[in-house]
């Protein structure tokens, strides 16, 4: 049993988290539909990313949490972002053999 006093959320806070989820679908529908080159990838992280963020915040109540709770959270956030490094790095420099800058490999080029 935990020491820590459960913190009730206001209805309120899922409300407004819910329709900022929803704002950013239909920002994510509408990115979809413009052509931003090898940036719309990108585009579509950033909006996933801030998505995630606040289902992990409010949703998952890491907000509310211990500091060893976000502690592990960013730990894995952190490790999340190395993976993404050393993607997006393969990928930039997965033409560089063959003598292109183009982006060599990626689905739907």
């Amino acid at each position: 049993m935990s020491n820590h006093p459960d913190h009730i959320v206001p209805v309120r806070v899922y409300i407004f988290v819910f329709l900022a989820l929803m704002v950013f679908t239909v920002l994510t529908v509408y990115a979809a539909t413009i052509d931003l080159g090898r940036y719309n990838i990108v585009l579509a992280l950033v909006i996933a990313c801030i998505k995630a963020s606040l289902v992990i915040m409010f949703f998952m109540h890491v907000y509310y949490s211990s500091k060893l709770t976000k502690a592990i959270v960013i730990a894995g956030l952190c490790t999340l972002m190395i993976l993404f490094f050393f993607t997006l790095t393969d990928l930039a420099t997965r033409g560089a053999l063959q003598g292109t800058t183009d982006w060599v490999g990626v689905p739907g080029r």
